[in-house]
This record gives C-alpha cells, structure tokens and sequence, in this order.
C-alpha cells in the first residue's frame, strides 16, 4: 500500500522491448536505498516489482495489461517518474490510500497559473466520473490530490509550488497524459451496496 507522497522524482535510464512487455530502468537513489530483489515501489503510481538494482537504479518488468491500462507504455529513455517505497508499518498515512492500481488515464486539459499554485484540469473517463467528488481524494500519477470541481467528464486540481517542483504534475503539458487510481474506498462502498448503486438502466455486473 501506498500513500501517495512521492519520495523521488526519478528517470527512466532504459526501455527494452519484450514483445508482450516491456523492462524498464529507472534511476531513483532514494527509493532503491536498503530495497531488494521482489519489493515494490511505484512509478507514476503504478505498482512495480523490483527485478534488478544496482547505482541508485532498478529495474522492472511492465506486463501487457499495464501498458495498456496505463500511460507507461509512452515512457521513453530520459522521462522523468513519480517513485514511491510501499508505506511501513506504523507510518504515517499522509496522503490517502493508495494501492498502485491504476482504473484508468486520464488527459492534461488545460493549466491556470496563479501566483503561488496552479488549478489543473483533468479529462476523467466516463467509467470513473462516478467515484470522483467534490474535495474527494484521487491519485494522478500517483500523486495524492484533493478534488477542487468534479465535473461529468474532468477534475480539477490545485498544485502547490512543492508539489509542482517534485513531481511530473509541474512539468506536464496540456494533452499529456496522466495515471488515475480512485478512491478505493468508493468501489468498495458500491460492491457492497450492490443494486441500490447501480444507476438506472446499468445492467448488473
């Protein structure tokens, strides 16, 4: 599990193609510091098992369905990365919780700058508008974020200058696009109440 307060902004040092994945190296001295071989550690808020480490780097083997699932696939040699080491026990739970599993992408639509913060908004698939409110939690590439106006096909976000500097949130473009995990509590809270969640007309799953 993971909190969402990204420790590392890293780098990806290395793509290989495996023809139904892909193998990654990234560079991330803070989060490979006491890791090994099996442990997990996100990446632009995808949970990640940690094949090989060695000089600050690790690298990791990126299955189809993830690539698919999320915009990892367009990682290239030289992008920068959200890292993240899972939560110890006893921490501090100082973001939300996050469990690195990724329900869909979303789009940078647009940026206002403001003096000390910028309001971004997020293009959010018809799929998930359901679980995203107003001053809810949601995760953008693994970044644990407040929602500022959930509207029926965006979010909105406030980024402060910390998060700006130490994240991929204060280098990202309008049209790039970005990892969205909802609140897992919101699914659970809809399984558990079954029918009554169901929107009218929406057939059983």
């Amino acid at each position: 599990m993971f909190t969402g307060i990204v420790e590392e902004l890293g780098e990806v040092t290395a793509v290989e193609e495996l023809g139904d994945a892909s193998r990654f190296r990234l560079r991330g001295p803070v989060v490979t510091e006491g890791a090994k071989h099996g442990d997990s550690i996100a990446v632009n808020g995808v949970c990640l098992t940690v094949v090989d480490l060695g000089d600050g780097e690790f690298t990791a083997d990126v299955m189809a369905e993830t690539l698919n699932r999320s915009s990892l696939g367009a990682l290239e040699t030289g992008s920068r990365v959200n890292l993240e080491r899972p939560m110890a026990v006893g921490g501090r739970l100082g973001g939300h919780i996050v469990q690195g599993h990724v329900d869909g992408t979303g789009r940078i639509i647009e940026r206002k700058i403001s003096e000390n913060w910028e309001v971004v908004k997020v293009s959010l698939p018809a799929d998930l508008t359901r679980y995203v409110v107003e001053k809810g939690s949601i995760t953008v590439d693994g970044v644990s974020l407040t929602v500022v106006d959930a509207g029926p096909d965006y979010f909105t976000i406030s980024l402060i200058p910390t998060t700006l500097a130490l994240t991929t949130l204060g280098i990202k473009k309008p049209g790039d696009p970005v990892n969205l995990e909802v609140d897992v509590i919101a699914k659970y809270v809809e399984r558990l109440l079954g029918d009554t969640a169901r929107a009218p007309g929406e057939p059983t799953k």
